[in-house]
């Protein structure tokens, strides 16, 4: 809790009639800046960073949002740009899709005799497939073929649930969405 113009005040200055209200008038224009303080320490860092910052990421790194993007999928996207470094290797990619995707919100297949390389993305986080489309866009080399896709629900997700449970969702619900109680195991 901050403190108030008034607190700093010697008890005596407080007994008079001009200066309390003078903290009163003053303590607004005191917490705009204060505010604005917290603004630009949070800025400095993209997991606290605030709307205007995030614009600001975004602009420098080239990033544009969707409209419905909300502000943690705009850090995400800006994230991908910051963590896109070269040279390629998998376990740098690895590395980047942890920190993307969180530790097991991806999985990651490399075919190194045919050149291929697939990343299939956990349902909780399949708002962010674009963005590792874009990461893997920029850095996989050429002569690779990238495919991503979502890591859909498995049998073995879905038997958890009970009859009654899975009546309530349709058939796309239980393939593409994160099933209710913590079902899904990614």
């Amino acid at each position: 809790m901050r403190k108030k113009l008034q607190d700093y005040l010697p008890p005596i200055l407080l007994k008079t009639y001009e200066f309390p209200l003078l903290c009163e008038t003053e303590q607004p224009e005191i917490d705009r800046l204060h505010d604005a303080a917290d603004a630009v320490l949070d800025a400095q860092f993209l997991s606290t960073a605030g709307e205007y910052a995030i614009q600001r990421y975004e602009k420098i790194f080239g990033v544009v949002p969707q409209d419905t993007d909300t502000l943690d999928e705009r850090r995400f996207k800006v994230l991908t740009r910051i963590n896109t470094q070269l040279p390629f290797s998998v376990r740098r990619l690895r590395q980047q899709l942890a920190t993307l995707c969180g530790e097991n919100g991806y999985k990651l297949e490399v075919g190194g005799g045919k050149y291929t390389l697939s990343v299939k993305v956990a349902l909780t986080a399949k708002r962010n497939q674009q963005a590792v489309e874009e990461l893997l866009a920029d850095i996989v080399p050429a002569n690779m073929v990238c495919t991503t896709s979502l890591l859909y629900n498995t049998w073995e997700q879905i038997k958890k649930l009970t009859w009654g449970e899975l009546k309530k969702l349709t058939w796309r619900e239980i393939k593409e969405e994160v099933l209710p109680d913590g079902a899904e195991d990614t």
